[in-house]
């Protein structure tokens, strides 16, 4: 929070967003595609969330549905909307709610039920009116993926489980009741090592997850604080950091990261009828 209030983080980002065209941001958005796809990475979730306003917003989204159609991107996308990331400057969060739900959702459904721009998932990193944001998603037919209980415990995973949420990531102050509701719902722990590694946050309780039934996956959370586009990197942080076995970790990158998206029927092992994306890597043992 104090590099919050003194101007950088999420705000920081935004006004680079700001300054940017859809071409710039897409020259670097596409590079790194290639480069987690170099690392073995075919399938990505993308989300919005550094426009924080509804123009800025809808040219991030734009810049990710360019990746869609773009011939050279190998990688599939899962489209993430997250307008609910920050309070925009002036504004209240109250204010920055309603905008949210009376006017950006509804623009935003609009335009994918005109096939103009395609979103998969929404997300919101808020302590307030959460569950209306993410219920409106869900009336626009999108899955519920989103930030719960990073910073401090506010019971979010508890009401995610109660919305039938498709996942929630971060989890380091998740609670035993609300590891029971994830795992009696099938709620996806999306965990993401480098965030809690760089912020120096307690790890989140892996091993009572697993041991509880909870489906673990694994993110890179790239962004500009997790500054990783490796998954090697994350599974091998996720083994050191949270006592996850190898073949956790193996599992948690590939299916149950697909399953964190709603592709696992289609996506994140090697099975007659599914997409055939594995990344072939020509490499020495030793």
């Amino acid at each position: 929070m104090d590099i919050h209030n003194a101007g950088g983080g999420i705000h920081s980002t935004v006004q680079s967003i700001l300054k940017a065209s859809e071409d710039e941001l897409y020259t670097l958005f596409k590079s790194r595609l290639l480069q987690l796809l170099k690392s073995g990475v075919t399938l990505v979730e993308c989300k919005s969330g550094y426009g924080v306003d509804f123009q800025s917003e809808l040219k991030l989204l734009r810049v990710i549905n360019r990746g869609l159609r773009d011939p050279e991107v190998k990688s599939d996308i899962s489209v993430t909307y997250c307008g609910a990331h920050a309070v925009p400057r002036g504004k209240t969060a109250k204010e920055a709610t309603e905008d949210i739900l009376t006017n950006q959702i509804p623009k935003l459904k609009e335009l994918c039920d005109k096939g103009e721009l395609h979103i998969d998932n929404i997300d919101v990193f808020c302590e307030k009116d959460t569950k209306a944001i993410l219920k409106a998603g869900q009336s626009a037919g999108w899955k519920l993926n989103f930030h719960a209980e990073e910073f401090v415990r506010l019971h979010s995973v508890e009401m995610g489980a109660e919305l039938n949420a498709t996942a929630m990531s971060h989890l380091e102050e998740i609670s035993d009741e609300g590891i029971k509701a994830m795992a009696e719902k099938g709620c996806v722990a999306t965990i993401l090592p480098t965030t809690a590694y760089l912020l120096h946050l307690k790890p989140p309780p892996v091993r009572k997850m697993i041991e509880e039934g909870v489906p673990v996956a694994l993110g890179t959370d790239f962004n500009p604080n997790a500054y990783c586009l490796s998954m090697p990197f994350v599974m091998n942080l996720a083994c050191v950091t949270m006592g996850m076995t190898m073949n956790e970790t193996l599992a948690a990158a590939t299916l149950n990261s697909a399953a964190s998206l709603n592709m696992s029927a289609t996506h994140g092992s090697i099975e007659v009828g599914k997409v055939a994306d594995a990344v072939i890597v020509d490499s020495p043992r030793e």
